[in-house]
């Protein structure tokens, strides 16, 4: 039996939800979906340069869950950046932090409608 998984921390939402392609319309893109919790974890890991280890724990997750989320988030982002590919952040069974940032959207905390796709 799988062990459900766990609602990962996050800081907030991000500014802009859908990156695509200058020049083409969103209609002639293929979409790949970025989760939020992958977002974060490029925030997190690249953005603010923190070790994996330290991401880890803003995160809630251990080390190697968090090296798996950072992975496949780069895998999506490198894709978009190589086939010209919109992005989409969305979804995910995330819970917003209580230090969130002002300016920072509210995330709804997670209330377990989330599991069959976390």
């Amino acid at each position: 039996m799988v062990r459900p998984k766990q609602s990962r921390k996050v800081s907030g939402k991000p500014a802009a939800v859908i990156f695509k392609p200058a020049g083409v319309p969103k209609r002639k893109l293929k979409t790949t979906i970025l989760t939020v919790d992958e977002f974060e974890a490029i925030r997190l890991a690249d953005h603010l340069l923190l070790y994996q280890e330290d991401a880890a724990k803003k995160m809630g997750v251990s080390r190697q869950t968090f090296g798996r989320i950072i992975a496949q988030a780069r895998a999506k982002v490198a894709r978009m950046l190589v086939y010209g590919e919109a992005i989409s952040i969305e979804g995910g069974c995330v819970e917003e932090l209580d230090n969130h940032h002002e300016d920072c959207s509210q995330i709804n905390d997670c209330d377990g409608s989330c599991q069959d796709s976390c």
